[in-house]
């Protein structure tokens, strides 16, 4: 079958998202109702598995969910949906309300609980044969049917709130997979086997929090989607001739998640805002589409890790800074003391961190997430007529050089400062030649992945351990540490291999692992940072291209044509993160330079995304900022207590638990503090890197320091249920056949299949006629075309 094949190619790499156990996944799904159930009925691509669940709709404002432990063939779940409709003739019978693509999860306000469907999606592209989705239509439906309503339900409160989580627009930019675990690097999918609830309990994890109870009364994730926000693109681009595919993948945080000025910095559990990980994947595009070679690299961006914020102001454009944690010391060089003494009026100055302990967590967090060393690159301005950012930078900076005093030397840390508004100003060429230089020697010490895809290696067995490279001088420069942690990493790569030994057959290239990460920041995190990954990501892909064979030439010019497709993909990207946390497209001066467009242009654009901006930040924040909070958990609406609108909308509200309002780690089980996600997202890694560069400001500066690793904990024990006593046992499978291909995403179907490449509903044994009139279960919806 064409659309099976089009999911998953024989002989691709198994990269199996955790399905409890199971050795398919439920991707087509059927809302069915009588009088006093839901039903759902869940079955696989290849209709070989078939799963029912059970959902009370008695309760006025409980969730009462029971899954059948049964797993039916076609036939067999035709039977039971028959002899449901005969037992439930005198209540109305049974019948079909939705077809659906997977479960969002469950929310409940003030009254009965609410289930938000997947009913719509597109198919946006594969990664090693696995589909990945985007939503393209939602629906929320109520559980309890009407007779046992609550007056509380048709409340002006309970409306408001319904509205409220409706600006969480799922329609855009949310995806997902149901066999590839999306939510993590290509890396740490080939080489770590973690599977069901833990996936659904991390940080790039949007919905955890609403499918935490069916997870946990279920003790499966079979029924739910795991949704990632961000962004997501792949195309097929060409070098010498040679066609690959590309992928670009932004994942954002729901640590600490919000707006532009109502989240900044860093919190006190070491998680900041808008951070979002991004992921550059080249694969082959070989005839068939089974990827033979595939690479990828992963960058980081994160807003400057101190307890900053904005002061309120709707008459400011560029609103002061508040440093909290700023406070004046002798280690400052004698020009930057003048700038805090001048500046001094505008700062709340406080000694309640004195040890950086926020920022301290954050970079433990990125340490174990991606190893060692992690590479900041710092672009916030220096010289400015009255002192604003550069203060920050000014701390940034210092905050290293207190880590580095009582830190452990397992993890290194390099810091690179770049004032990119002033290099800009003598053009876009050269802003961007300096970027591409730090980008270089952020690459020589963490290297990128790559992996030769073999259709008998599968993923047996987890990196648990590096060798770490050692570096003694003290005296190094950066140049040389580059050097000595880039052949380190040579060797090392060299040495290990996370699926097997490529060594044993000579045509089969080694692997190579990346370790640590390149770090960036401006103020925002959306303009200069976007053009600073561009230029990581330009320079990483002509390594990644001569890693594949596809070219032999490791540069790749500004004038390239796959420098401008690169160029804009990652300003497709910028524009989508800055929308998101910005409230406009992102600033695109530089990329409008380097095309050559006409300035006048460029510089009304520049202002219409401006004054867009700030009327989103100032008039429609604090109420997406609500909406996130009340999407994530952050705050639960109780009776009796206030509004969420009723808070003071402030920096940093969702950690102030002042009412109902719920800290990140108040929300969690008590064995999934912040300290458990520090291995969201791991690429495994390992070097020491061990000088000190005292000067601040030249081009560019540099400061290594080190950093421990926290301990990270397991999931809590979760409870299961059962549904229908006549059921047979579900015949057991072994986990380690979630490491092969998945049958029901990948195998062909005998039968038919439409023109968007899914399969059809065309059945011998399951006929529902009876349930609609005018609609057959078996009926899909009208599909897209990818």
């Amino acid at each position: 079958m064409a659309g099976a094949a089009e999911d998953k190619e024989e002989g691709s790499l198994s990269l199996a998202a955790g399905a409890d156990s199971k050795s398919y996944f439920l991707q087509k799904f059927y809302l069915l109702e009588t009088l006093s159930n839901f039903y759902i009925i869940g079955r696989d691509k290849t209709r070989s598995y078939w799963r029912v669940l059970k959902i009370s709709r008695l309760e006025p404002s409980e969730l009462n969910i029971v899954e059948d432990p049964t797993t039916y063939t076609e036939r067999e779940c035709a039977e039971l949906l028959k002899r449901l409709r005969e037992g439930n003739k005198a209540n109305g019978g049974l019948k079909l309300v939705k077809r659906c693509y997977g479960i969002i999860g469950f929310i409940k306000f003030l009254g009965p609980y609410y289930m938000l469907l997947i009913t719509e999606r597109e198919e946006i592209g594969t990664i090693c044969g696995h589909s990945v989705y985007t939503v393209t239509e939602t629906d929320t439906i109520p559980i309890p049917n009407s007779s046992v309503l609550s007056n509380m339900a048709l409340s002006k409160d309970e409306k408001r709130y319904k509205k409220l989580l409706r600006i969480v627009d799922l329609r855009k930019d949310f995806f997902f997979s149901y066999s590839y675990n999306i939510m993590f690097s290509l890396q740490k999918n080939l080489c770590d086997n973690e599977t069901g609830q833990i996936l659904h309990e991390t940080m790039f994890v949007w919905n955890g929090y609403l499918t935490r109870q069916i997870r946990n009364n279920l003790r499966s994730t079979l029924w739910t989607v795991a949704l990632v926000y961000g962004f997501f693109k792949q195309v097929t681009l060409s070098v010498l001739g040679k066609h690959f595919k590309f992928t670009l993948i932004a994942r954002r945080s729901q640590h600490y998640a919000g707006t532009r000025y109502l989240t900044r910095g860093v919190n006190e559990n070491g998680k900041v805002a808008n951070d979002v990980e991004t992921e550059q994947i080249v694969t082959e595009d070989v005839f068939g589409g089974r990827p033979i070679q595939i690479s990828s690299v992963v960058q980081n961006r994160g807003s400057i890790p101190l307890v900053w914020s904005h002061e309120s102001s709707r008459l400011n454009l560029r609103p002061e800074i508040i440093c909290r944690t700023c406070e004046f010391s002798q280690s400052y060089p004698s020009h930057v003391k003048l700038l805090l003494t001048d500046f001094k009026f505008q700062f709340a100055v406080s000694k309640k961190d004195p040890k950086y302990g926020a920022t301290r967590l954050h970079f433990e967090n990125l340490f174990s997430r991606y190893g060692n060393p992690i590479v900041i690159l710092d672009l916030v301005k220096t010289h400015e007529k009255k002192p604003r950012e550069s203060v920050l930078s000014a701390e940034f900076l210092r905050a290293a050089r207190v880590l580095r005093e009582d830190l452990s030397e397992e993890n290194g840390l390099v810091f690179y400062h770049l004032d990119l508004n002033k290099y800009f100003s003598s053009g876009a060429t050269n802003a961007l030649s300096l970027l591409c230089k730090s980008a270089r020697k952020a690459l020589d010490l963490t290297g990128l992945f790559y992996h030769h895809v073999v259709a008998d290696l599968q993923p047996k067995e987890s990196l648990t351990s590096q060798q770490k490279p050692e570096i003694d001088s003290d005296s190094s420069s950066v140049q040389e540490i580059s050097s000595k942690v880039g052949d380190k990493n040579s060797s090392q790569n060299k040495g290990s291999n996370c699926t097997g030994d490529a060594s044993e057959n000579p045509r089969i290239k080694q692997r190579m692992l990346q370790n640590g990460v390149l770090r960036t920041n401006c103020i925002d995190c959306i303009d200069r940072t976007n053009v600073a990954q561009f230029a990581y990501g330009l320079v990483a892909l002509g390594r990644q291209l001569q890693a594949l064979g596809l070219s032999d030439d490791i540069e790749i010019d500004f004038d390239n044509p796959l420098a401008k497709d690169l160029m804009d993909l990652y300003e497709a990207m910028g524009d989508t993160l800055a929308l998101q946390y910005g409230g406009s497209a992102a600033h695109n001066k530089i990329f409008c330079e380097i095309r050559g467009q006409w300035k006048p242009a460029t510089q009304s654009q520049e202002l219409f995304r401006t004054v867009q901006r700030y009327i989103n930040n100032t008039y429609t924040d604090p109420e997406k900022q609500d909406a996130i909070n009340l999407f994530l958990g952050h705050y639960r609406p109780q009776l009796g207590k206030p509004a969420i609108w009723e808070h003071a909308h402030n920096s940093n509200q969702h950690q102030n638990a002042g009412g109902q309002r719920v800290s990140y780690d108040e929300y969690r089980n008590a064995s999934l503090f912040f300290r458990r996600s520090y291995s969201d997202g791991n690429i495994l890694a390992g070097s020491d890197v061990n000088q000190v560069f005292e000067n601040m400001f030249q081009k560019p500066s540099v400061e290594i320091v080190r950093g421990r690793t926290p301990l990270s904990e397991s999931s809590p024990q979760i409870s299961t249920g059962e549904l229908l006593s006549h059921c047979r046992d579900t015949p057991s499978i072994a986990s380690s056949q979630l490491l092969q291909a998945s049958r029901d995403d990948h195998e062909s179907d005998p039968g038919c299949n439409n023109e968007r490449g899914d399969d059809c509903d065309c059945s011998d044994f399951i006929n529902l006629d009876w349930l609609s009139s005018t609609e057959s279960i078996f009926e899909e919806d009208a599909h897209q075309s990818y």
